[in-house]
């Protein structure tokens, strides 16, 4: 096999969307499901994997409802997900501020934002819930700002012209995570969730085709156990970490959905990457991760780098007329609200062009004093104030005196487990939910648009459509089962393996060199030349890795570098496949920028012709050629057309 086969597979179809008007294809759904008498219900167990928004919402609502469910994380405690780390706010189209906004405003916003390659289906169902969501929130006290008159309170995101994002100051994620962290402790208080913290899955074991349970080590004690169920939910997250600097926790990784993908479980779209713009800039090889400064920053700050190159002359020495507001001049209509891979693109232009700040020249500057002289500063701070501390803890300059400095850098990831309008994956009785799932954002996220999508999952669409699977039917399983064993029996092999291989290299030195690998190409740029060095080095770094890694320490214990080694290596074998997905979608389209397709103007130039599907891949064995499904895309509401923010 060389490094770019791959073959092509029987086409994957969305069998559990309901035909009619798209605006009464959830109701139809929920109706035509079939349900699990409560009494039932106290007999089924359910596994919930992650406890972020989706992981956290899901399995509080699956206990109120009366399933029995395991819930697990990796963290001390299910409130450190890393969901609580968003700040900017969460979309719904309650239309406060009559400025014309509507669910199918923003449907229509999500499936042009995505760049056409979600589905028509999903998203609609996503703009319909937005109202739920909110009101849910409000329900649980999360503290949403507030107009005077008490209303709450709306911004504007990138990629739309009205104001739909609730927020509360800049920890939206904190406070939702909160909520949802409160109803899943009100269940684990009530007895319906057992909680299992510092516990990681690390495979899913599958029975007659069936998903029934997991593997998972306790991180404390190193012991690993078998967990048994009628049905198993990830709500693990996404992948960004794959290179290795990221806006992400360090400890998100991909391994549960890596684990599901081997049993079976299609991936869809892995290069699929968002990179956010408005990020601190790296500052040196010493850096462990990098540093979101939210995008409703954009509201207020002006984007601007000097007009001449190699100027080098503090801001405040910068007159007028030698700034360049690339965006305002580049996109007049939106400016400095343009979606995220607009916006970074953009940034990346001007910094190629010589035009960048800061030490490096990676940077462009995020300037508020305009906005503090027209607001006060006091308006601004009540807006972004832990915002700009916290700009000032890491970097050390007072962003109300000089602007701040940004640049992109990997966030969010739109590829994940391929799922049904059930969200159900390729195996039967696996679901999926939240970032770990392909999603509904097809090609790019808006921004505010994966909090509501993580909500919507776990509260609203998972509890209605997991009783269908259930209801049907699912026979009992015993912990002797020979798939059982084969399971425990992997998952001791492998780290049997990293503790014994007793190499001389660290494992962030190979996790350090496919990041490096990865975001020079498979990054914000892709071009054909770049993905087949990918391609070709990163097996040989896998391959080094198996032989040369060494992961020090026993794993009857605590052991971080043990943890750290599991995730690098299925991240060695993710990343192959990113680059693989990039490699054969020939077109440009959100974030997948291929140098090879773009227009005239450097826009992102998409191949609907040709490649207006999602890329389903076929797990078929390390070494062996993948095997990729295609899910057509069609739209009947919303048609494809150049996506223009000028």
């Amino acid at each position: 096999m060389t490094f770019a086969d791959f073959t092509i597979g029987e086409p994957v179809v969305d069998r559990a969307v309901p035909d009619g008007p798209i605006e009464n294809r959830w109701g139809t759904r929920k109706f035509s499901v079939k349900l699990v008498n409560p009494t039932n219900k106290r007999h089924l167990k359910v596994i919930v994997v992650g406890t972020g928004l989706a992981g956290g919402s899901a399995a509080a609502t699956l206990s109120e409802l009366g399933y029995q469910v395991s819930s697990f994380c990796y963290q001390d405690s299910p409130r450190r997900a890393h969901s609580i780390a968003a700040q900017g706010g969460i979309n719904a189209a309650k239309n406060y501020r009559n400025d014309g906004d509507s669910i199918h405003r923003l449907f229509y916003d999500t499936v042009k934002g995505g760049d056409f390659r979600a589905r028509e289906s999903n998203v609609h169902r996503l703009a319909e819930i937005s109202l739920q969501i909110i009101d849910q929130c409000v329900a649980q006290g999360v503290p949403f700002a507030r107009e005077y008159g008490g209303l709450l309170d709306n911004r504007s995101f990138g990629g739309v012209q009205v104001s739909r994002t609730f927020y509360a100051q800049g920890q939206t994620g904190q406070q939702l995570l909160l909520g949802a962290y409160q109803a899943l402790e009100r269940q684990i208080d009530a007895g319906g969730v057992t909680m299992y913290a510092r516990h990681e899955m690390l495979d899913l074991i599958v029975i007659d085709g069936r998903a029934r349970g997991i593997v998972a080590r306790d991180l404390v004690t190193g012991e690993t156990t078998t967990h048994l169920a009628d049905a198993v939910v990830l709500a693990s997250g996404g992948y960004g970490n794959v290179f290795y600097l990221s806006t992400n926790a360090k400890g998100c990784n991909v391994t549960a959905s890596w684990r599901a993908h081997r049993k079976g479980a299609l991936f869809a779209n892995p290069c699929f990457t968002q990179i956010h713009p408005t990020c601190i800039p790296v500052s040196g090889e010493h850096q462990s991760k990098l540093t979101l400064m939210s995008e409703s920053l954009r509201n207020d700050g002006r984007v601007w780098v000097p007009l001449k190159a190699g100027d080098k002359r503090a801001p405040g020495e910068i007159p007028e007329a030698d700034r360049d507001y690339f965006l305002e001049r580049q996109y007049p209509a939106f400016g400095n609200l343009v979606p995220r891979d607009i916006a970074s693109r953009a940034a990346k232009n001007v910094c190629d062009a010589g035009r960048g700040v800061g030490p490096t020249g990676l940077g462009v500057y995020l300037d508020f004093a305009e906005s503090i002289e027209r607001l006060g500063r006091p308006a601004v701070a009540a807006k972004y104030g832990n915002l700009f501390q916290m700009y000032q803890r890491i970097t050390g300059e007072d962003p109300y005196s000089v602007p701040m400095r940004i640049f992109p850098a990997v966030h969010y990831t739109m590829g994940g487990l391929w799922v049904d309008y059930d969200l159900q994956s390729t195996i039967p009785g696996l679901f999926v939910v939240g970032e770990a799932n392909f999603s509904d954002h097809g090609a790019n996220r808006l921004g505010a648009s994966a909090l509501m999508q993580g909500l919507a999952d776990g509260y609203f669409v998972l509890p209605n459509t997991i009783g269908d699977y259930l209801a049907r039917g699912v026979d009992p399983v015993s912990l002797d089962a020979p798939e059982v064993k084969a399971a425990e029996a992997d998952v001791a092999g492998r780290i049997e393996t990293l503790l014994s291989i007793d190499g001389n290299r660290t494992v962030d030195s190979f996790h350090r060199e496919l990041g490096h690998l990865m975001w020079d190409n498979c990054g914000m740029e892709r071009t054909e030349e770049g993905l087949h060095k990918a391609l070709e080095r990163i097996p040989e770094l896998r391959r080094e890795f198996w032989s040369t890694v060494k992961v020090p320490g026993v794993g009857a214990q605590l052991n971080q570098s043990l943890e750290k080694a599991g995730r690098v290596a299925d991240f060695l074998e993710l990343g192959e496949l990113m680059c693989l997905d990039a490699l054969h979608r020939r077109e440009s389209c959100g974030g997948h920028f291929r140098a090879e397709s773009q227009t005239e103007d450097h826009e992102a130039k998409r191949d609907d012709e040709n490649f207006s599907y999602a890329a389903a891949w076929e797990y078929t064995g390390q070494g062996r050629a993948p095997v990729l499904h295609k899910e057509e895309l069609t739209f009947d509401y919303v048609h494809p057309t150049q996506r223009s923010y000028k």
